[in-house]
């Protein structure tokens, strides 16, 4: 038996489902997902074969057009669907020491056609307010705008073109503040204040070639975006293989003149409609039930060993701001824990948490050699805000569910009692085990 996923996603007071499988007599109710006002579904545990079925709406017979249809002899058209067991395959990244079982191999195949099902525009709240910043505002003006908002990145707009160009991140901000130790004559304070956003995204290709391909020396590489009507599943591979945070939603005019900004996508999003989709049967993906400690997932300490193969890092909070910076970058990685000289959880530094410099100016006037982690921090208001901890007995699921919360970002994982730091868990490592690439 397999279970599969019937969705109405059209809106309606009273949806049932009906089909081969109940004889055409029998009609199912189908019940709102949690968080929607149109998307009506039914999980029906099928043996593997070929389904008629259709959907009665407030009493008319209807029938999905997006999705695969047949019509017989008397021209009544039906929706069909193919049910059969998901093929066994082993993730190629997987340790040796883990051997898929067929539930993580099910999971990940339901959760990817689920979001296979779900557009992008599915993502956009139906109010709230969204930030894009002209290319040719200074940078100190942008990153204070990108402070005073909370903002680790934002979409840059080109007035003339009339289109989204590019991003500007908390990492732009580091290469700055990175570029004013190395060379304070050539890039000052007063410059950054005439200094416009397109200038600094030019000059980075050529101040740190290291962060870029040579292919990228010679020609930009190209925004990289997401349409309304692009599934989730493309969106999160996206993310994905780009080794990005965000992608902006776009809507393209039909002479592709210019661009309306919808939307900033990013795994938080996805995540959130993924818990709320199956908060209720949570049975359905079994692969969320299991333990943290027992999945390929997230970056350990040596003596846990580390899935990904890399072993975590950790900064003291009298450690200096520019090793910190210098670690961020080197390792690629977006944030790192603070710890005592036992181990144990004092804080967490991130790549975002650069942008409170900007309050006062502080980056114009900070020495990287001389300031120190904690001296930071104290600039940050709410810092235990941005992360969450739990222990490796915790179900995947109860991590997504942290991890949904968008300013959250990364989940800590601390052994009970000593709170000493075994690992971190992100959106990054939850997206690489759950869906198939």
């Amino acid at each position: 038996m397999v279970l599969t996923l019937f969705a109405w996603p059209y809106g309606g007071t009273q949806v049932f489902l009906c089909g081969s499988f109940t004889g055409w007599i029998e009609h199912e109710q189908m019940i709102l997902a949690e968080g929607s006002s149109s998307t009506f579904q039914k999980i029906r545990d099928l043996p593997p074969g070929y389904y008629q079925y259709k959907f009665f709406v407030d009493g008319v017979w209807r029938f999905d057009e997006r999705q695969a249809c047949v019509q017989d002899e008397y021209g009544t058209i039906n929706n069909i669907i193919l049910v059969k067991e998901p093929e066994l395959v082993a993730h190629p990244l997987l340790p040796e020491t883990f051997q898929p079982s067929n539930e993580v191999e099910v999971s990940r195949r339901r959760l990817s056609l689920h979001l296979s099902f779900y557009k992008t525009f599915e993502l956009i709240p139906d109010s709230g307010k969204i930030f894009a910043l002209d290319v040719n505002v200074a940078v100190d003006e942008a990153f204070h705008v990108m402070y005073e908002q909370g903002l680790s990145v934002v979409p840059l707009w080109d007035a003339p073109s009339r289109q989204i160009s590019g991003m500007l991140t908390a990492s732009d901000f580091i290469f700055i503040l990175i570029e004013l130790r190395k060379n304070p004559a050539v890039l000052t304070n007063e410059l950054l204040e005439m200094h416009t956003i397109s200038a600094w995204k030019e000059g980075k290709l050529l101040l740190h070639p290291e962060v870029v391909s040579p292919a990228q020396l010679v020609y930009r590489r190209p925004l990289i975006q997401a349409g309304p009507d692009e599934s989730l599943n493309d969106v999160a591979l996206r993310i994905l293989q780009n080794k990005i945070s965000t992608v902006p939603v776009l809507h393209l005019t039909q002479d592709g003149t210019c661009a309306q900004l919808l939307h900033i996508a990013c795994l938080a999003g996805i995540l959130r409609h993924i818990c709320r989709h199956f908060r209720h049967c949570l049975d359905y993906v079994p692969l969320v039930h299991q333990p943290i400690g027992s999945l390929p997932l997230g970056t350990w300490k040596r003596e846990v060993g580390s899935a990904s193969g890399r072993l975590l890092l950790t900064l003291r909070a009298s450690d200096l701001l520019s090793s910190a910076l210098n670690l961020l970058i080197e390792a690629q990685v977006s944030s790192i824990p603070i710890v005592d000289d036992d181990g144990a959880l004092i804080n967490l530094f991130s790549r975002s948490d650069i942008t409170a410099l900007a309050k006062g100016s502080v980056y114009a006037h900070i020495q990287l050699d001389r300031t120190t982690i904690s001296q930071v921090l104290e600039l940050l208001e709410g810092t235990h805000d941005r992360y969450q901890t739990c222990k490796r007995t915790d179900s995947l699921y109860s991590v997504m569910e942290l991890l949904s919360d968008p300013v959250v970002r990364r989940v800590i994982v601390t052994e009970a009692g000593s709170q000493q730091v075994e690992g971190i868990i992100t959106l990054r490592d939850v997206f690489n085990l759950i869906i198939l690439n």
